[in-house]
């Protein structure tokens, strides 16, 4: 494969200057990316159990979410590899708005594998919120990696704690375009889509992975590029960070998947449930750039051994206050908590496992790892519920913290690239 040609008016010197660029154009990318998937998060869930008619089926909604950020994850990162970050994150951005609109579509025709296949399309636009916290990092020094990754990472704050509660303003809104009750949020969904897919268009010129490829690293003509999963086979700091990211990740999806529903059988109102998934994902968001920084500083295993004791936290209260209200809204921050800190920290450990031309294959595979975790969780996690309840759901999820705490205890320092 031919080395992609260096970007006009691009050179070396300009990398800081362009990086911040970057982070900006990424920030509000992520900001309207994070309200298109805050608003329709546990939504999905609620309509699952509706059109299907039974709880049981409320997990899928997760499940096919993360199933679609899994499926094209993957070629969002040959598209990124092959055309640069701006066509690929704008394309993920335009398929996640049309899952917003099959959303609306199946409520309106009562058609549960339709509102799936609407599920499964928005997963694309959480496929390209990740994808967006490595553009963060292709042109970033090495001392400052995890907390530009983490800057991005952060900016979904905003949009994704505004989603839930816009609930209330979407039924009023849905209700004066006509659209079926509990869809008025998909409709904000769409138009926020859009938006993101306009600034990744307009502000990645020119595209950071694009010149990072040209100016970065001169890559002989005679090395060949491995696929994400060979580099995972032969390369043990890869591997050791991709299950990192993928437990945690299905830890997190199948707790908070099934929360709304819990909350709901406990008396919780609309409000309530938007409100707790709110604090949720502020937690998953909110302090990132710290646990950046500390990656920085510390070292990423450690990082990832605090993230670890925070999931654990949350499933031991779980497990012990699974019914109460106030518990299960701290829980569920701990729980957002514990994922940020191990996603940060892994996600630098993925961009640092190879060089520059390898790097788009390394990280495709590990977001197809980790939302196929998540989706294998979230469909777990309905069954599990119904079986031995949101407690039990919280100690059979201790079993995945447990492998990544032991394998971070256990494994030998590696160097990492810079």
């Amino acid at each position: 494969m031919t080395t992609p040609r260096r970007p006009a008016g691009t050179d070396a010197s300009a990398h800081p200057r362009l990086q911040r660029k970057v982070v900006r154009v990424l920030v509000l990318g992520q900001i309207l990316g994070g309200i298109g998937m805050g608003a329709t998060l546990s939504l999905g869930a609620l309509l699952a159990a509706q059109l299907s008619g039974s709880n049981a089926w409320s997990g899928m909604a997760a499940t096919m979410s993360t199933l679609g950020a899994a499926l094209v994850a993957v070629p969002l990162a040959r598209l990124a590899q092959a055309s640069g970050r701006r066509r690929s994150l704008a394309t993920g951005a335009g398929i996640a708005g049309v899952g917003a609109i099959l959303a609306i579509t199946s409520v309106a025709l009562d058609t549960f594998p339709l509102l799936l296949l609407a599920l499964m399309l928005l997963g694309a636009g959480s496929a390209t919120n990740l994808q967006a916290r490595f553009a963060a990092t292709d042109l970033a020094g090495a001392t400052t990696r995890a907390r530009d990754l983490s800057i991005v990472v952060w900016s979904t704050t905003i949009g994704a704690v505004l989603g839930p509660n816009l609930f209330g303003p979407g039924e009023v809104v849905g209700a004066q375009l006509g659209l079926p009750p509990l869809t008025g949020a998909f409709a904000f969904s769409l138009a926020a889509q859009v938006g993101a897919a306009l600034v990744y268009t307009i502000g990645l010129r020119p595209d950071p992975l694009l010149t990072a490829l040209s100016v970065r690293e001169a890559r002989p003509t005679s090395t060949r590029q491995h696929g994400g999963l060979a580099i995972v086979r032969s390369n043990p700091l890869a591997r050791y960070a991709v299950v990192v990211i993928a437990l945690s990740h299905a830890t997190m999806v199948a707790l908070m998947s099934m929360a709304p529903v819990h909350l709901s059988e406990h008396g919780a109102s609309l409000t309530i449930v938007g409100l707790t998934i709110s604090l949720h994902v502020a937690g998953m968001y909110a302090l990132s750039p710290l646990f950046g920084a500390l990656a920085d500083r510390l070292g990423r295993v450690p990082v990832i051994l605090a993230g670890q004791a925070l999931l654990l936290a949350a499933l031991v209260l779980f497990w012990l206050a699974g019914e109460n209200a106030t518990a299960m809204t701290v829980g569920l921050i701990l729980l957002g908590l514990g994922w940020s800190a191990s996603v940060v920290a892994g996600s630098a450990l993925i961009t640092e496992a190879v060089g520059v031309h390898d790097r788009s294959a390394l990280q495709g595979f590990s977001d197809l790892s980790m939302n196929a975790a998540g989706a294998l969780g979230g469909a777990l996690a309905g069954p599990v519920l119904l079986l031995v309840g949101y407690s039990g759901l919280g100690v059979a999820a201790m079993a995945l913290v447990a492998v990544v705490a032991a394998w971070s205890l256990l494994r030998r320092p590696a160097p990492t690239l810079s």
